[in-house]
């Protein structure tokens, strides 16, 4: 046999390195699929993670979490209880009347163990006519935030309709008495306040210390100069203790 001619030689080295070509292309297609392969693995895993993360921390952290219903006055145990309302303005000291105002003390003692009133604004303040007060208790600030409950009825309301300063009252919707939830609010000033179809405002207790705080946000004003609004001095609760 004769040996192979020069054409011959250079056709078979441009297959071969046609196959060694092709050869090294497959292997970095195959690396690339590896490579992409394990970043979508870590990806999910990544989101497999914060889902976890999500689950399992969601309702513990999150402060106010949401109830169906509520509490049961036994909660309120048929006594008196004292506590603090931390705001950034200033303290005040509190005492409240579990046997006078049962549900409505029990609410309001659970959703303060709950951390429920935690950084939430006083989204109304009226200084007109013969209502002062401030009033509080919406996580929304937006007063018409509320626990996920709705309760009643009207608990220990004064018969003429007189709210001394250093109250301490549930707000509702007007002629409804079962529509209390978290919002309360806080009389600075003598005030009557007319009794509706649902009867007057559960009274749950009252200011021991601290009046003089709220009773400065109501000389700030209203926010634009009205007499019915947010309070021109933002309030802030930073938290509710009872005992």
């Amino acid at each position: 046999m004769s040996p192979p001619s020069k054409r011959e030689r250079e056709t078979a080295r441009r297959r071969l390195e046609r196959r060694e070509q092709l050869a090294a292309q497959q292997a970095a297609a195959r690396a690339h699929r590896r490579r992409v392969a394990l970043a979508a693995l870590a990806v999910l895993v990544a989101l497999v993670l914060v889902v976890v993360a999500v689950v399992v921390l969601g309702d513990d952290d999150a402060p106010g979490a949401q109830r169906t219903t509520a509490p049961d006055p036994s909660v309120a145990e048929d006594r008196i209880w004292t506590g603090t309302i931390s705001t950034d303005v200033g303290d005040l000291g509190i005492e409240l009347d579990g046997t006078a105002a049962p549900q409505s003390v029990a609410s309001f003692v659970t959703l303060a163990r709950d951390g429920y009133f935690d950084e939430t604004s006083c989204h109304r303040l009226t200084t007109g006519g013969t209502l002062k007060v401030l009033q509080c208790g919406d996580p929304t600030g937006s007063g018409s935030g509320g626990p996920g409950y709705r309760f009643g009825p009207v608990e220990n309301a004064p018969a003429d309709d007189v709210y001394p300063a250093g109250t301490i009252a549930m707000a509702r919707v007007g002629n409804d008495a079962r529509s209390m939830g978290s919002q309360f609010f806080l009389v600075y000033e003598d005030s009557m306040i007319p009794a509706d179809q649902a009867g007057g405002y559960t009274v749950l207790g009252r200011i021991t210390s601290g009046l003089d705080v709220v009773q400065a946000v109501a000389d700030a004003g209203v926010e634009g100069g009205g007499s019915d609004g947010r309070p021109a001095t933002g309030v802030t609760i930073q938290g509710v203790e009872t005992q």
